[in-house]
C-alpha cells in the first residue's frame, strides 16, 4: 500500500482554502476513485491527469487509487487542482518521494500532454497558502509573476509536469520548446476567460486613462468642481442633464485623477480581477483605480455577483478601489440599482447561495449619468421636450429615493454654449493638474485621519466627525436648518458633513467653514447657495 500527500486551494469567492489533496494506492482491480465534493470540471481531472502523467513518461499505477481532497465539506471547484492530484498519485506510487510533497502548495491545470496551463485566482490562492503558514508554492510558469507578489513565498513556475517530477527528484530539469514566435500563446488562454465576469467595459489602465484629458471637457465649472470633490473624498456622484453635454466624458476622466493604489489595495483589487479571468496579459498587478461601466441591460447578478455554484465577482467588485459607472442609470431595472444600496454603505457585498455563502469586495465610487426625460430635452431651452409630465416622473421616479440619499453629490449638467464650444472661453483645468491637488488633499485627510482605519471622508461616520473633527463655530446652521425643514435626512446631513471636509481639504483648511457647507449643501441639492463652485475661489 502507497499513500501520499500533498496541498493545493480552493477558492470560496476571492478568499482561498488550503485542502489537502492525499493519494492512497491498494491491490484490487484498477479504478480512480475521486472524493471530497469535487464539481464536473474536476471529476473529469482524472482523464486529464492519467493522461499526463502517461505522456509525461511516467507508468500510471495498475492499482486500486483513491484521491482524497480533505477538508471534505468544502465545495471545490475547477482545474487548478490537477498538478497536485498528479504529484500525489505520483507520490503514492514512489516516483516521488512523498515526504517532499507534504508542505508544498501545487496549483495548475494539466493537459492531456503534460502541459502545465494556468488559472485563475492564483493570486488569491498563493495568499491563503501565505496566511495557512506554506512557504513553498508550485504554479504555472506564466503565473508566477502573480504569485511572486506575495511576501514570504518561494514561488516555483513550471511549463510542464516533467520538469516538476526532476526538480521534485533532482534529476536534470528538460528543456520544453519554446513557441514559434509571433504565433498566440495557447497557455494564456486560461488566464482571461470571455464569459466569466461581466462585460464591464474595464479601462486598460493609467495609460489609457491619461489618454482622455479633463480639459478637452468644454464648460461644465460645476460638474467638474464635483468630479473633483468625488476623487479627493471618495464620494457617489449624480450627473444629470441632456444628451451631449459631457456626463459620460466626466465619468471616463474621473480615474486618472484618483490617486495611485497602494499596495495592499493592489493586492486586492488583482485578487479580484484574477478571480474573474480579467487580468491583462502580462500585468501580474493592477496598481491603477479600475473604471467598470455594465450596460444598462446588465442583470442583478452581474451586477453584484452570482452565478451556478459558488458565486463570482461582479462589476461592483471589479470596480473595487476604483470607479463604477452607471450610464442610463434609469434604464437599469429598478431591482438592480436598489441591489447596490448594500455594498454602497457596507464596502462589500454578501451573496448566499445553497453552495455556500461569499463575502466580496466592493469599495467603488459610484457615478450615476441620467437625461432628464426619455427624450432628453426636458430641461432644454425653448419646450422643445414632447414627453407628457406623467412620463417625465415616472421616468425619474426609477432612482430611487433610498438610493439617491446614497449619493452625496447631485449635479445638474448644463448644455453647452456656441462660444464655450467654439473656445471662447477659459480652458479649464488638465488632468495632471487636478490629479495634483485630489493627492495634496488627500495627503492632508490621510494625516488626520493617521490610525483609524478610515482613509477618506466618506469612510468617516458621522458621530466621528461631529465629535473627534468638529466643524468651525455655526459652519453647520444652514445644514440644520435644512433637516429641520425636511430637505435632508439624517443621513444626509453626515453626507454634507463629509462632503465639507473634502472641500475644506482641497481649499487647504484646517476644518469646514461656512463656505465648504454651503458648498457641499449645493452640491447635494443643487440649490445655490451664493459660493463659488471653483475650488481655487474658496481658498
Amino acid at each position: 500500500m502507497g499513500f501520499a500527500r500533498t496541498c493545493s486551494v480552493a477558492l470560496v469567492g476571492v478568499e482561498g482554502v488550503v485542502v489537502e489533496v492525499q493519494a492512497d494506492l491498494e491491490p484490487g482491480v484498477a479504478a480512480f476513485t475521486l472524493v471530497g465534493l469535487p464539481d464536473k470540471s474536476l471529476t473529469e481531472s482524472k482523464d486529464r491527469v492519467r493522461a499526463a502523467v502517461v505522456n509525461s513518461g511516467g507508468e500510471w499505477p495498475q492499482k486500486k487509487l483513491t484521491v482524497g481532497l480533505s477538508p471534505a465539506s468544502v465545495p471545490k471547484g475547477g482545474s487548478g487542482f490537477d498538478l497536485a492530484v498528479a504529484c500525489a498519485v505520483l507520490g503514492a506510487a514512489e516516483r516521488i518521494d512523498p515526504r517532499t510533497l507534504t508542505d508544498i502548495v501545487m496549483i495548475g491545470e494539466l493537459g492531456l500532454d503534460g502541459r502545465v496551463r494556468p488559472v485563475r485566482g492564483v493570486l488569491p490562492a498563493v495568499l491563503a497558502a501565505a496566511d495557512a503558514g506554506y512557504e513553498q508554492v508550485v504554479v504555472p510558469e506564466c503565473t508566477a509573476a502573480e504569485a511572486a507578489l506575495v511576501p514570504g513565498v518561494s514561488v516555483l513556475g513550471v511549463r510542464s509536469l516533467r520538469q516538476l517530477i526532476a526538480v521534485l527528484t533532482d534529476e536534470p530539469v528538460p528543456e520544453e520548446e519554446p513557441d514559434e514566435p509571433g504565433r498566440p500563446d495557447p497557455m494564456l488562454a486560461g488566464l482571461c476567460v470571455p464569459g466569466t465576469g461581466v462585460g464591464t467595459g474595464l479601462s486598460g489602465g493609467l495609460d489609457d486613462a491619461l489618454a482622455l484629458d479633463l480639459a478637452d471637457v468644454v464648460g461644465q465649472a460645476s460638474a467638474r468642481t464635483a468630479v473633483e470633490v468625488a476623487a479627493t473624498g471618495g464620494h457617489h456622484l449624480f450627473l444629470q442633464g441632456p444628451p451631449g453635454a459631457g456626463k459620460t466624458m466626466l465619468a471616463e476622466r474621473l480615474p486618472a485623477i484618483l490617486p495611485r493604489l497602494t499596495r495592499e489595495e493592489s493586492l486586492e483589487v488583482t485578487a479580484v480581477h484574477s478571480v474573474a479571468g480579467m487580468l491583462p496579459p502580462g500585468k501580474p498587478l493592477v496598481d491603477t483605480a479600475p473604471y467598470c461601466a455594465p450596460h444598462h441591460s446588465a442583470t442583478m447578478q452581474s451586477l453584484v455577483g452570482g452565478g451556478k455554484g459558488i458565486a463570482r465577482p461582479g462589476a461592483v467588485s471589479l470596480a473595487h478601489r476604483g470607479v463604477l459607472f452607471l450610464d442610463e442609470a434609469p434604464e437599469f431595472s429598478s431591482q438592480t440599482l436598489d441591489s447596490l444600496r448594500q455594498p454602497l454603505e457596507a464596502g462589500h457585498v454578501v451573496i448566499a447561495r445553497s453552495a455556500g455563502v461569499v463575502r466580496l469586495p466592493a469599495k467603488f465610487l459610484m457615478v450615476l449619468a441620467a437625461n432628464p426625460c426619455p427624450c432628453g430635452r426636458h430641461t432644454l431651452l425653448g419646450d422643445g421636450c414632447e414627453c407628457p409630465a406623467s412620463v417625465v416622473r415616472r421616468y425619474q421616479a426609477r432612482l430611487s429615493g433610498p438610493l439617491l440619499d446614497r449619493v452625496d453629490l447631485k449635479v445638474q449638467v448644463e448644455p453647452v454654449t456656441r462660444s464655450e464650444l467654439a473656445g471662447y472661453g477659459t480652458r479649464g483645468d488638465s488632468t495632471q493638474t487636478v490629479a495634483d491637488r485630489v493627492r495634496g488633499a488627500r495627503e492632508r485627510a490621510a494625516a488626520r485621519l493617521a490610525g483609524t482605519g478610515w482613509r477618506t471622508n466618506s469612510e468617516v461616520p458621522g458621530h466621528a466627525l461631529r465629535t473627534r473633527w468638529p466643524a468651525e463655530r455655526g459652519a453647520l446652521d444652514a445644514a440644520e436648518l435644512d433637516l429641520e425643514r425636511g430637505f435632508l435626512t439624517a443621513r444626509g446631513l453626515d453626507r454634507v458633513l463629509r462632503v465639507a471636509w473634502t472641500v475644506a481639504d482641497l481649499a487647504g483648511r484646517d476644518r469646514p467653514a461656512a463656505q465648504d457647507v454651503a458648498l457641499a449643501l449645493q452640491l447635494r441639492t443643487g440649490v445655490s447657495r451664493g459660493v463659488p463652485t471653483a475650488i481655487g475661489a474658496l481658498t
